[in-house]
Protein backbone atom coordinates (compact mmCIF):
# COMPACT_ATOMS: atom_id res chain seq x y z
CA UNK A 1 0.00 0.00 0.00
CA UNK A 2 1.42 3.38 -0.99
CA UNK A 3 0.93 6.96 0.05
CA UNK A 4 -1.59 7.57 -2.69
CA UNK A 5 -3.74 4.47 -2.28
CA UNK A 6 -6.60 6.20 -0.49
CA UNK A 7 -6.66 3.73 2.42
CA UNK A 8 -6.55 6.17 5.33
CA UNK A 9 -8.22 4.15 8.08
CA UNK A 10 -4.98 3.67 9.98
CA UNK A 11 -3.38 7.07 9.32
CA UNK A 12 -2.25 8.85 12.47
CA UNK A 13 -2.91 12.45 11.48
CA UNK A 14 -1.85 13.74 14.90
CA UNK A 15 1.58 12.17 14.48
CA UNK A 16 1.82 13.40 10.91
CA UNK A 17 0.92 16.94 12.05
CA UNK A 18 3.78 16.83 14.56
CA UNK A 19 6.20 15.49 11.94
CA UNK A 20 5.29 18.20 9.44
CA UNK A 21 5.53 20.87 12.13
CA UNK A 22 9.16 19.90 12.69
CA UNK A 23 10.06 20.67 9.06
CA UNK A 24 11.28 24.21 8.42
CA UNK A 25 9.09 26.26 6.05
CA UNK A 26 5.99 24.10 6.58
CA UNK A 27 2.82 25.45 8.21
CA UNK A 28 0.28 22.80 9.23
CA UNK A 29 -3.46 23.27 9.74
CA UNK A 30 -6.23 20.83 10.69
CA UNK A 31 -9.79 20.59 9.40
CA UNK A 32 -9.57 23.38 6.83
CA UNK A 33 -12.71 24.06 4.79
CA UNK A 34 -12.10 23.25 1.12
CA UNK A 35 -14.16 26.30 0.19
CA UNK A 36 -11.35 28.50 1.49
CA UNK A 37 -9.01 26.98 -1.10
CA UNK A 38 -11.09 26.76 -4.28
CA UNK A 39 -12.94 29.22 -6.49
CA UNK A 40 -16.30 27.47 -6.08
CA UNK A 41 -16.09 28.53 -2.40
CA UNK A 42 -17.78 25.30 -1.31
CA UNK A 43 -16.65 21.92 -0.01
CA UNK A 44 -16.14 20.10 3.26
CA UNK A 45 -13.19 19.90 5.65
CA UNK A 46 -9.71 18.78 4.65
CA UNK A 47 -8.23 16.59 7.38
CA UNK A 48 -4.68 17.99 7.25
CA UNK A 49 -3.28 20.90 5.24
CA UNK A 50 0.44 21.54 4.72
CA UNK A 51 1.44 24.96 3.39
CA UNK A 52 4.95 24.67 1.99
CA UNK A 53 7.29 27.65 1.62
CA UNK A 54 10.44 26.18 0.02
CA UNK A 55 11.54 23.49 -2.41
CA UNK A 56 13.60 21.89 0.36
CA UNK A 57 10.53 21.67 2.58
CA UNK A 58 8.52 20.10 -0.25
CA UNK A 59 11.23 17.46 -0.68
CA UNK A 60 11.06 16.66 3.07
CA UNK A 61 7.26 16.52 3.05
CA UNK A 62 7.34 14.18 0.05
CA UNK A 63 9.64 11.84 1.97
CA UNK A 64 7.24 11.80 4.93
CA UNK A 65 4.25 11.11 2.71
CA UNK A 66 6.13 8.39 0.82
CA UNK A 67 6.22 6.43 4.07
CA UNK A 68 2.62 7.19 5.00
CA UNK A 69 -0.70 5.69 3.94
CA UNK A 70 -2.56 8.94 3.47
CA UNK A 71 -4.22 10.17 0.30
CA UNK A 72 -2.68 13.41 -0.93
CA UNK A 73 -4.31 16.35 -2.70
CA UNK A 74 -2.14 19.02 -4.36
CA UNK A 75 -4.01 22.36 -4.51
CA UNK A 76 -2.95 25.30 -6.63
CA UNK A 77 -5.33 28.23 -7.12
CA UNK A 78 -8.27 25.85 -6.71
CA UNK A 79 -9.81 27.13 -9.94
CA UNK A 80 -10.57 23.65 -11.26
CA UNK A 81 -11.41 21.81 -8.04
CA UNK A 82 -14.57 20.56 -6.35
CA UNK A 83 -14.37 18.83 -2.95
CA UNK A 84 -17.47 17.02 -1.69
CA UNK A 85 -19.42 18.31 1.31
CA UNK A 86 -18.06 15.39 3.34
CA UNK A 87 -14.57 16.74 2.73
CA UNK A 88 -11.24 15.03 2.10
CA UNK A 89 -9.82 12.58 4.63
CA UNK A 90 -6.20 13.02 3.71
CA UNK A 91 -3.37 15.53 3.33
CA UNK A 92 -3.68 18.58 1.09
CA UNK A 93 -0.49 20.33 -0.03
CA UNK A 94 -0.49 24.03 -0.92
CA UNK A 95 2.64 25.70 -2.29
CA UNK A 96 3.52 29.13 -0.87
CA UNK A 97 4.99 32.29 -2.37
CA UNK A 98 8.40 30.68 -2.94
CA UNK A 99 6.74 28.81 -5.82
CA UNK A 100 5.33 31.96 -7.46
CA UNK A 101 8.61 33.09 -9.03
CA UNK A 102 9.06 33.70 -12.77
CA UNK A 103 12.46 34.01 -14.47
CA UNK A 104 13.23 34.69 -18.11
CA UNK A 105 16.48 34.06 -19.98
CA UNK A 106 16.26 34.82 -23.66
CA UNK A 107 13.24 32.94 -24.92
CA UNK A 108 13.22 30.47 -22.02
CA UNK A 109 10.75 31.13 -19.21
CA UNK A 110 10.78 29.21 -15.91
CA UNK A 111 7.75 29.58 -13.65
CA UNK A 112 7.08 28.12 -10.24
CA UNK A 113 4.06 25.87 -9.92
CA UNK A 114 2.21 28.45 -7.84
CA UNK A 115 2.67 31.28 -10.35
CA UNK A 116 -0.65 32.76 -11.48
CA UNK A 117 -1.15 32.19 -15.22
CA UNK A 118 -2.23 35.79 -16.01
CA UNK A 119 0.87 37.07 -14.20
CA UNK A 120 3.12 34.74 -16.21
CA UNK A 121 1.41 35.75 -19.46
CA UNK A 122 1.95 39.45 -18.73
CA UNK A 123 5.57 38.86 -17.70
CA UNK A 124 6.26 37.04 -20.97
CA UNK A 125 4.79 39.83 -23.08
CA UNK A 126 6.63 42.51 -21.07
CA UNK A 127 9.87 40.63 -21.83
CA UNK A 128 9.13 40.81 -25.55
CA UNK A 129 8.11 37.17 -25.90
CA UNK A 130 5.23 35.56 -27.76
CA UNK A 131 3.31 32.30 -27.39
CA UNK A 132 1.85 32.51 -23.90
CA UNK A 133 -0.61 35.39 -24.30
CA UNK A 134 -3.59 33.00 -24.15
CA UNK A 135 -2.89 32.27 -20.47
CA UNK A 136 -3.93 35.77 -19.37
CA UNK A 137 -7.53 34.55 -19.49
CA UNK A 138 -7.05 31.44 -17.35
CA UNK A 139 -7.35 32.05 -13.57
CA UNK A 140 -5.21 29.12 -12.47
CA UNK A 141 -1.65 28.21 -11.52
CA UNK A 142 1.19 26.92 -13.65
CA UNK A 143 1.12 23.60 -11.77
CA UNK A 144 -2.59 23.07 -12.37
CA UNK A 145 -2.23 24.16 -15.98
CA UNK A 146 0.44 21.51 -16.58
CA UNK A 147 -1.65 18.84 -14.84
CA UNK A 148 -4.68 19.40 -17.08
CA UNK A 149 -2.86 20.81 -20.13
CA UNK A 150 -4.86 23.99 -19.81
CA UNK A 151 -5.41 26.08 -22.88
CA UNK A 152 -7.49 28.62 -24.70
CA UNK A 153 -7.63 30.89 -27.73
CA UNK A 154 -6.05 28.26 -29.97
CA UNK A 155 -3.14 27.21 -27.78
CA UNK A 156 -2.32 25.16 -24.68
CA UNK A 157 0.50 24.26 -22.30
CA UNK A 158 1.76 21.48 -24.56
CA UNK A 159 2.56 24.02 -27.27
CA UNK A 160 5.46 25.60 -25.40
CA UNK A 161 6.24 23.33 -22.46
CA UNK A 162 9.78 21.88 -22.42
CA UNK A 163 10.01 20.19 -19.02
CA UNK A 164 8.80 20.22 -15.43
CA UNK A 165 10.24 19.52 -12.01
CA UNK A 166 7.89 17.30 -10.04
CA UNK A 167 7.76 15.94 -6.49
CA UNK A 168 6.56 12.33 -6.26
CA UNK A 169 4.81 11.81 -2.93
CA UNK A 170 4.78 8.03 -3.31
CA UNK A 171 8.55 7.80 -3.79
CA UNK A 172 9.94 10.95 -2.22
CA UNK A 173 12.25 13.49 -3.83
CA UNK A 174 12.02 15.80 -6.85
CA UNK A 175 12.80 14.84 -10.45
CA UNK A 176 12.82 16.56 -13.85
CA UNK A 177 10.52 15.22 -16.57
CA UNK A 178 10.54 16.19 -20.24
CA UNK A 179 7.28 17.18 -21.88
CA UNK A 180 7.33 14.02 -24.00
CA UNK A 181 6.92 11.93 -20.83
CA UNK A 182 3.70 13.67 -19.75
CA UNK A 183 1.39 12.31 -22.48
CA UNK A 184 -0.31 15.69 -22.81
CA UNK A 185 -3.64 15.65 -24.62
CA UNK A 186 -6.82 17.70 -24.65
CA UNK A 187 -7.19 18.83 -21.02
CA UNK A 188 -5.16 15.93 -19.65
CA UNK A 189 -1.74 14.62 -18.68
CA UNK A 190 -0.51 11.41 -17.07
CA UNK A 191 0.46 13.12 -13.82
CA UNK A 192 -0.89 11.17 -10.86
CA UNK A 193 -2.68 12.81 -7.90
CA UNK A 194 0.37 12.13 -5.71
CA UNK A 195 2.75 13.97 -8.08
CA UNK A 196 3.14 17.71 -7.48
CA UNK A 197 4.50 20.05 -10.12
CA UNK A 198 7.28 22.22 -8.66
CA UNK A 199 8.10 24.36 -11.71
CA UNK A 200 7.74 24.43 -15.48
CA UNK A 201 10.14 25.48 -18.24
CA UNK A 202 8.62 27.01 -21.38
CA UNK A 203 10.19 27.65 -24.77
CA UNK A 204 8.69 30.85 -26.20
CA UNK A 205 9.42 32.97 -29.27
CA UNK A 206 10.75 36.48 -29.71
CA UNK A 207 7.78 38.75 -30.40
CA UNK A 208 7.80 40.56 -33.73
CA UNK A 209 5.75 43.37 -32.17
CA UNK A 210 5.61 43.91 -28.38
CA UNK A 211 2.74 46.36 -28.89
CA UNK A 212 0.76 43.62 -30.64
CA UNK A 213 1.35 41.31 -27.68
CA UNK A 214 -0.03 43.91 -25.27
CA UNK A 215 -3.09 44.35 -27.49
CA UNK A 216 -3.62 40.58 -27.56
CA UNK A 217 -3.65 40.55 -23.75
CA UNK A 218 -6.26 43.33 -23.68
CA UNK A 219 -8.40 41.56 -26.28
CA UNK A 220 -8.39 38.27 -24.35
CA UNK A 221 -9.26 39.94 -21.03
CA UNK A 222 -12.06 41.90 -22.72
CA UNK A 223 -13.42 38.75 -24.38
CA UNK A 224 -13.42 36.88 -21.09
CA UNK A 225 -15.31 39.64 -19.27
CA UNK A 226 -17.88 39.77 -22.05
CA UNK A 227 -18.48 36.04 -22.46
CA UNK A 228 -17.78 34.42 -19.08
CA UNK A 229 -19.48 34.91 -15.71
CA UNK A 230 -17.83 36.09 -12.53
CA UNK A 231 -18.61 34.95 -9.01
CA UNK A 232 -17.97 31.53 -7.45
CA UNK A 233 -17.30 29.11 -10.32
CA UNK A 234 -14.48 26.93 -11.61
CA UNK A 235 -14.40 27.91 -15.25
CA UNK A 236 -15.53 25.55 -17.98
CA UNK A 237 -17.08 22.45 -16.47
CA UNK A 238 -17.01 20.10 -19.47
CA UNK A 239 -14.49 19.56 -22.24
CA UNK A 240 -15.66 20.26 -25.77
CA UNK A 241 -16.62 17.15 -27.76
CA UNK A 242 -14.82 16.75 -31.10
CA UNK A 243 -15.98 19.43 -33.53
CA UNK A 244 -18.57 20.79 -31.11
CA UNK A 245 -18.98 22.98 -28.05
CA UNK A 246 -20.10 21.78 -24.63
CA UNK A 247 -21.63 25.18 -23.97
CA UNK A 248 -23.70 25.00 -27.16
CA UNK A 249 -24.97 21.52 -26.33
CA UNK A 250 -25.95 22.49 -22.78
CA UNK A 251 -27.67 25.62 -24.06
CA UNK A 252 -29.53 23.69 -26.76
CA UNK A 253 -30.68 21.22 -24.09
CA UNK A 254 -32.48 24.14 -22.46
CA UNK A 255 -30.31 24.16 -19.34
CA UNK A 256 -29.19 27.80 -19.14
CA UNK A 257 -30.38 29.01 -15.76
CA UNK A 258 -31.29 25.49 -14.63
CA UNK A 259 -30.86 25.10 -10.89
CA UNK A 260 -30.46 22.26 -8.41
CA UNK A 261 -30.33 23.47 -4.83
CA UNK A 262 -27.59 26.09 -4.53
CA UNK A 263 -26.01 25.40 -7.93
CA UNK A 264 -27.09 26.93 -11.24
CA UNK A 265 -26.06 26.74 -14.88
CA UNK A 266 -24.84 30.23 -15.80
CA UNK A 267 -27.17 32.37 -17.89
CA UNK A 268 -24.10 33.98 -19.47
CA UNK A 269 -22.24 30.82 -20.52
CA UNK A 270 -23.89 27.41 -20.30
CA UNK A 271 -20.61 25.56 -19.64
CA UNK A 272 -20.19 27.37 -16.31
CA UNK A 273 -21.82 26.44 -13.01
CA UNK A 274 -22.26 29.10 -10.35
CA UNK A 275 -22.85 28.44 -6.66
CA UNK A 276 -24.70 30.50 -4.07
CA UNK A 277 -22.72 31.82 -1.09
CA UNK A 278 -22.63 29.11 1.54
CA UNK A 279 -23.75 26.60 -1.08
CA UNK A 280 -23.20 22.87 -1.46
CA UNK A 281 -20.55 21.02 -3.47
CA UNK A 282 -22.92 18.08 -3.66
CA UNK A 283 -25.47 20.32 -5.42
CA UNK A 284 -22.81 21.09 -8.04
CA UNK A 285 -22.24 17.38 -8.57
CA UNK A 286 -25.99 16.73 -8.86
CA UNK A 287 -26.24 19.48 -11.45
CA UNK A 288 -23.29 18.08 -13.40
CA UNK A 289 -24.99 14.68 -13.49
CA UNK A 290 -28.22 16.25 -14.73
CA UNK A 291 -26.34 18.10 -17.49
CA UNK A 292 -24.58 14.93 -18.63
CA UNK A 293 -27.86 12.99 -18.70
CA UNK A 294 -29.83 15.68 -20.53
CA UNK A 295 -27.20 16.22 -23.21
CA UNK A 296 -26.80 12.47 -23.63
CA UNK A 297 -30.57 12.08 -23.99
CA UNK A 298 -30.99 14.96 -26.45
CA UNK A 299 -27.85 14.56 -28.58
CA UNK A 300 -26.45 11.09 -27.80
CA UNK A 301 -23.20 12.76 -26.67
CA UNK A 302 -21.60 12.02 -23.30
CA UNK A 303 -19.98 15.13 -21.88
CA UNK A 304 -16.81 14.73 -19.83
CA UNK A 305 -16.12 17.00 -16.87
CA UNK A 306 -12.65 18.54 -16.70
CA UNK A 307 -13.10 19.46 -13.02
CA UNK A 308 -10.97 17.71 -10.39
CA UNK A 309 -13.51 15.88 -8.23
CA UNK A 310 -12.47 14.90 -4.70
CA UNK A 311 -14.34 13.04 -2.00
CA UNK A 312 -17.26 11.89 -4.14
CA UNK A 313 -18.38 8.28 -4.60
CA UNK A 314 -16.54 6.71 -7.54
CA UNK A 315 -19.76 5.90 -9.41
CA UNK A 316 -20.69 9.60 -9.42
CA UNK A 317 -17.24 10.59 -10.67
CA UNK A 318 -17.41 7.96 -13.41
CA UNK A 319 -20.83 9.28 -14.42
CA UNK A 320 -19.54 12.79 -15.20
CA UNK A 321 -16.05 11.68 -16.26
CA UNK A 322 -16.75 8.70 -18.54
CA UNK A 323 -13.95 6.93 -20.35
CA UNK A 324 -12.60 9.04 -23.19
CA UNK A 325 -12.80 7.91 -26.81
CA UNK A 326 -9.91 7.56 -29.23
CA UNK A 327 -10.29 11.05 -30.67
CA UNK A 328 -8.11 12.53 -27.96
CA UNK A 329 -10.89 13.83 -25.74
Amino acid sequence: MTAHSGDVNDVDFDAMEVEFSNIADVVVERSVAAGELCTYRVGGPIQLLARIESVEALAHVSEVLADARSSCLPIGKGSNLLVADDGFDGVAVVLGKAFDQVSIDGTTLVAGAGAFLPVVARASVSAGLAGFEWAVGVPGSIGGAVRMNAGGHGSDMATNLRSIDVADLSLGGIVTRGVESLDLGYRRSNLAPWQIVVSATLDLAQATSPAKGQQTLRDIVSWRREHQPGGPNAGSVFTNPPNDSAGRLIDEAGLKGYRIGTAEVSEKHANFIQVDPGGSANDVMRLMIEIVDRVDHDFNIRLHSETRLVGFAQDLVDHVQPALDDEGQ
